[in-house]
């Protein structure tokens, strides 16, 4: 190894001082997903997957980001039950491995007195923590809210182990790092922080070089982020000459999907060995030999470039995680014989497996015939149970027991309102008696304008395909139909509708969605001015018209469940926009 420089926090064990100076170091990736709060089950992923490190040959297993708890534990930090429990789990599982170095990620007290908790990555071996080192840089925008439970870390310095210099860092550590284009990639969200911890610890090296860096992360999905990380990563490499390691989390967890991803680079950027994607694994690399294998790989990782097959594998990961992180095995959908809703039992029946998928057609007075027959023949494709149940008659009762207030009501709001409200108390019924998680069909395109119905259309325990606007809905239906037909082809070309009245479409309530898509797109994600959106070659009118539909419908999306997210900017959590305001974004002084 290039150097005997030893951190004062990394006192070699008796055990291990005689492996001091071995000719290689066999290094396993353990990409786990964590239950939050399961620690007992947590503990043991971790146990066995260390277990078959060892088997492979492995002197040290390197896992995510606060593995123990799982990522992002929140509020339950505040728990002074949950922080002892965690801390008799950490105790336990550092004393429970002895026959292989672990670099775990886990809560801890802040190594500086009488400042709360850091996150924290913690190398132990046979019973023994060898080094602990604190997140230094704590995400705040978007998704994040580190500085509401940690406190960053002290400056650090490469951890000896084994005769070999470990640069450890944590996550967004990596995201600051000097010649790193982040701030393109996160949209200008990424703070400017006043230290760089990749650049410190090369600094803090001196002669005895970083023989590699360590970064654990629990970084969750967004199109294109993966690809991103790889590329500025391997700059890190190529511009300190050093291998790097990342270990990201894998699974959903409420909203977020982690995609895994883990893979370790040689100095001058190529990769080594590559984990797979939205799925579990253990890969194994050697520091020394700079060669690499998956002896545990499972099968399926999207092929590069595949976004369509990127976004489906979130999709079926983040409802497949939430459904049974929840407790639940079955679902129940809505099918209106439209493509929202086709997707979405497709997406369930991937995830879950068909005989898990519950479909419900239930046709209104103004629904065609051609929508119950596509509903019925999507069910039939896909292989999930169907039922039909008509509310024409519900409907009636709705509007006699009205009458006496409001009048005649019929093709008015308040009677498409009720019969999206009826459809929705149907299925919370049957979701209530059969013991299924409801799931919600609508799409990001809709949710930002507000053209769905709240306690109706948007009743559910999760949203799949609230972060995918409409055209892209239309693109992952014809990614599906690559090699046989399971969205019906007339479901895909029939003009959209809600059916809810005589002759009603989409097109003549809202812009196009070819055209409403790109201007939410620039105004939710991109967040350009209006003026910037006309200047695209968009009329005035329609943007100012589509940002005052955005601004009006908060209240419904500060309502709507839990959206499944995949892009960088997704209503949920990370959107914190408030309800009863009244400012007007002007096109033109």
């Amino acid at each position: 190894m290039k150097g005997q420089r030893r951190h004062p926090g990394c006192q070699s064990l008796p055990g291990w001082r005689r492996l001091c100076y071995v000719a290689a170091m066999k290094i396993a990736l353990l990409q786990i997903n964590p239950v939050i709060g399961e620690l007992a089950a947590n503990s043991r992923k971790i146990v066995d997957g260390c277990a078959r490190a060892a088997v492979a040959g492995c002197q040290l297993a390197i896992l995510p980001e606060l593995a123990l708890s799982g990522y992002p534990p929140r509020d339950l930090l505040e728990r002074p039950a949950f922080r002892a429990e965690h801390q008799q789990a950490l105790e336990e599982l550092v004393g429970g491995i002895t026959d292989i170095g672990v670099l775990c990620g886990a809560f801890v007290a802040h190594p500086e007195a009488d400042r709360g908790l850091a996150n924290a990555a913690l190398l132990f071996a046979e019973g023994r923590i060898l080094a602990t080192v604190a997140k230094r840089l704590l995400p705040n925008y978007d998704v994040f809210d580190e500085c509401r439970y940690f406190q960053p870390g002290p400056p650090v310095v490469p951890c000896r182990f084994q005769g070999c210099n470990l640069g450890i860092t944590i996550c967004e550590d990596v995201w600051n790092a000097t010649g790193s284009t982040a701030d393109h990639q996160r949209g200008g969200l990424t703070p400017a922080y006043g230290c760089d911890p990749v650049g410190e610890l090369v600094a803090a090296a001196g002669d005895q070089e970083i023989d590699l860096l360590v970064n654990i992360a629990a970084s969750p999905f967004t199109v294109g982020k993966h690809a991103f990380r790889e590329k500025m990563l391997a700059g890190i490499a190529n511009r300190y000459r050093l291998p790097v390691a990342l270990v990201n989390q894998v699974g959903g967890q409420d909203s977020l999907v982690f995609d895994g991803g883990s893979l370790a680079l040689a100095e001058d950027g190529h990769p080594l060995v590559r984990a797979a994607r939205f799925a579990e694994d253990l890969v194994v690399f050697d520091l020394d030999n700079k060669k690499g294998s998956d002896p545990f790989s499972p099968s399926f990782s999207p092929s590069a470039g595949d976004e369509k097959g990127e976004i489906m594998a979130a999709l079926e990961l983040g409802t497949r995680d939430y459904v049974h992180k929840c407790g639940f095995a079955r679902v129940v959908i809505g099918l209106s014989g439209g493509i929202d809703s086709a997707l979405t039992a497709a997406v369930a029946a991937r995830a879950l497996g068909p005989e898990q998928v519950l479909g419900v057609a239930m046709p209104s007075p103004y629904s065609a015939a051609a929508s119950l027959e596509d509903a019925r023949a999507l069910a039939a494709n896909l292989g999930i149970a169907f039922a039909e149940l008509p509310i024409a008659t519900v409907r009636d009762t709705f509007l006699a027991t009205l009458a006496p207030l409001l009048g005649e009501v019929t093709g008015e709001l308040p009677d498409q309102n009720i019969q999206a409200r009826i459809r929705g108390t149907l299925l919370m019924a049957i979701a209530n008696q059969q013991g299924r998680l409801l799931l919600a069909t609508g799409n990001k395109s809709e949710l930002a304008v507000g053209y769905c119905t709240l306690y109706g259309d948007m009743c559910g325990a999760l949203a799949v395909l609230a972060d995918v606007y409409k055209t892209v809905v239309y693109e992952l239906a014809d990614w599906l139909n690559r090699e046989r037909e399971l969205i019906p082809a007339r479901t895909i070309t029939r003009p959209p509708s809600a059916e809810l009245a005589p002759e009603q479409r989409d097109d003549n309530e809202l812009p196009p969605y070819g055209i409403l898509d790109p201007i939410l797109q620039a105004h939710l994600e991109e967040q350009l001015p209006a003026a910037a959106i006309v200047q695209r070659g968009y009329e005035p009118a329609v943007v100012a018209d589509v940002i005052r539909r955005v601004r009006l419908n908060e209240y419904k999306r500060q309502q709507a469940p839990p959206a499944l997210k995949i892009t960088a900017r997704a209503f949920g959590v990370g959107r914190r926009y408030p309800i009863a305001a009244n400012y007007i974004e002007r096109i033109s002084p």
